[in-house]
């Protein structure tokens, strides 16, 4: 996919980067029994749980297919999907007769085949099998936590994951945080990086689109009045960071290791 940059006609275009998305299927009507709608409750009269959130467009979420241990299957078209930033093709599952989605996997093209087996051998992009089949080195992503299960790892666009160590029970993959964690050699993942590797370069260009995307203005704490923030009806300084709620925002651990 290539970048789009918009001629400054008008404020809403100035600065505007976007993704040309002529190469994805515009057919509504392929899989619609997967659509279902999303009740979503972001309203401003309550209580204030979450910040910076509203309602946003009316969204369609799309169920995914659960991976099963063999499945050899046809890529049909890819599509764009409005609750992940990276793109999903439609398959043709040769063994069952069915179409189901996946997360779409860089550089494959319309027609490609799919095999998803736990003794592969051979091994080509977009091929999906276990972890002790791949050798040490590869790139990989759409990563399972456990044997025959959906995936949890490395699905956000253009990202990938790297294996650096296997031994007899387990492996040692690299995430795109850098984090190293250890999984085990049974679970499941793809062979190659995840579609839609310019999504970082997007330039919203103004705030409206992003009102639309269900973000609300982020302000700061010390522009706000006493009862909405702690650090609200301060000038300058006075005490540490915290969050909303009191809890020290820097310095302290966030999460449980």
């Amino acid at each position: 996919m290539k970048l789009k940059i918009y001629n400054p006609t008008s404020n809403s275009l100035r600065h505007l980067i976007s993704i040309r998305k002529n190469l994805l299927s515009k057919n509504g009507r392929l899989l619609k029994h997967s659509l279902k709608g999303i009740k979503r409750c972001f309203g401003r009269s309550g209580r204030i749980v979450t910040g910076h959130i509203q309602r946003g467009c009316k969204k369609l979420y799309r169920n995914l297919v659960s991976f099963s241990i063999k499945k050899y299957a046809i890529n049909i078209s890819s599509f764009y999907n409005p609750n992940t930033n990276s793109f999903y093709s439609v398959n043709y599952d040769l063994l069952k007769n069915r179409f189901f989605t996946l997360i779409l996997i860089n550089n494959i093209c319309t027609g490609s085949l799919f095999v998803c087996n736990n003794l592969l051998t051979d091994l080509h992009l977009g091929y999906r099998t276990m972890l002790k089949n791949i050798p040490t080195g590869s790139i990989i992503s759409n990563v399972s936590s456990l044997y025959n299960k959906p995936s949890i790892f490395i699905k956000s666009a253009g990202t990938f994951g790297q294996i650096i160590q296997k031994k007899l029970s387990f492996c040692k993959i690299k995430l795109p945080s850098s984090k190293i964690i250890e999984l085990s050699n049974n679970c499941f993942c793809d062979i190659g990086v995840i579609s839609n590797k310019q999504h970082n370069k997007i330039v919203i260009a103004k705030a409206g689109r992003n009102r639309l995307l269900g973000k609300r203005p982020t302000v700061r704490g010390i522009a706000m009045n006493p009862v909405d923030h702690p650090h609200g009806g301060q000038t300058n300084g006075g005490m540490h960071f915290v969050t909303p709620w009191g809890k020290p925002a820097k310095g302290s651990p966030t999460v449980k290791k």
